[in-house]
């Protein structure tokens, strides 16, 4: 059989799966095994006997345990002298920890035989001693499946509390939709927030409802001059409005305010307009939320069709537009 070192070293792979104090009980049970099963290793009686058990070592060696117990089966028949100590190594065998079909049954068989008929037997006590072990790590393997069936129905009842909450979640961004959509009192502010790319409709100072923007394709800092694809920053208002855009409705902003005009005068350049808040182009629609993933207009604040639309209704002209950086 493989060395000692590393048949522990791979035991303590194996139970290092488990809880520190099971997987403690396991490592010590599955050393006892090996231990035991190098030790009795090459005791047959006469020559045949010896040849058989060296090919039922090799085999388990090899990992092929299968192989191995046939081996031993065959010693057994041919020669019953060495029944009991054969009869120990496939208790062994059945219940050694990298045996993918371990079977505790068949090894607690094979060592209660070796108590019950042969009561002279060098391995009688080593078979008691085994029995015991082997009824412990049976009673400690039922614990674990109790308790993984306990974490697995946890799992499953968390499950179906986060399915819960989201319903109920859905459910409330519907009632809230449906109020939205039932308020008639005007937005007396929109607030555009650069930096967050949100613009959020106030009314009395409370808000109604936010939304996610793009902005001008080169965001950073206030509109200086005309073809800059800057985002105004400033105090305006709403002064007029566009049912027939090219980008599903339209609200235009006063921009430039008198601030903006002196800055681009001393800058000697024309201060550009045409800023407003717009949907998305026509016969893009379908492009929806995921437009705000990039800034992409010259300058004016966007958000979806669905989004204008609400918009477009609850802020008529005049409305106060404060942009901020």
């Amino acid at each position: 059989m493989r060395s000692l070192r590393t048949l522990l070293t791979s035991t303590k792979t194996y139970t290092d799966k488990f809880p520190r104090g099971i997987g403690k009980y396991l490592r010590l049970f599955f050393v006892c095994i090996m231990i035991t099963s190098i030790l009795v290793c090459g005791c047959s009686g006469g020559h045949q006997a010896r040849s058989l058990s060296k090919e039922a070592n090799d085999f388990f060696n090899q990992g092929k345990y299968e192989a191995s117990l046939s081996k031993y089966k065959q010693i057994i028949e041919k020669h019953p002298a060495v029944a009991d100590r054969v009869l120990f190594e496939m208790g062994i065998i059945y219940a050694h920890p990298r045996n993918e079909k371990k079977d505790y049954q068949k090894s607690l068989k094979c060592f209660q035989k070796i108590v019950k008929d042969y009561p002279d037997s060098e391995f009688r006590l080593d078979s008691q001693m085994m029995i015991f072990q082997i009824h412990n790590v049976i009673n400690k393997d039922k614990i674990i499946a109790a308790q993984q069936t306990q974490v697995d129905t946890s799992r499953q009842e968390l499950k179906s509390k986060e399915n819960e909450i989201i319903s109920l979640q859905e459910n409330i961004e519907t009632l809230e939709q449906k109020i939205f959509l039932l308020r008639t009192e005007p937005a007396d502010k929109v607030l555009i927030e650069k930096k967050e790319r949100r613009l959020t409709l106030l009314s009395k100072g409370e808000v109604i409802k936010s939304y996610k923007i793009a902005l001008g394709g080169n965001p950073v800092g206030p509109k200086e001059r005309q073809g800059d694809n800057k985002t105004p920053e400033g105090t305006y208002t709403i002064d007029s409005r566009n049912r027939n855009s090219g980008y599903h409705l339209s609200l235009h902003i006063s921009y430039p305010n008198d601030k903006d005009k002196m800055r681009a005068k001393e800058l000697g350049v024309s201060p550009g307009g045409d800023i407003m808040i717009h949907g998305i182009k026509n016969g893009l629609s379908w492009i929806g939320t995921l437009h705000a993933e990039i800034d992409w207009t010259k300058g004016c604040i966007a958000v979806t069709d669905q989004e204008m639309e609400e918009i477009y209704r609850l802020v008529p002209n005049g409305t106060i537009v404060e942009i901020r950086p």
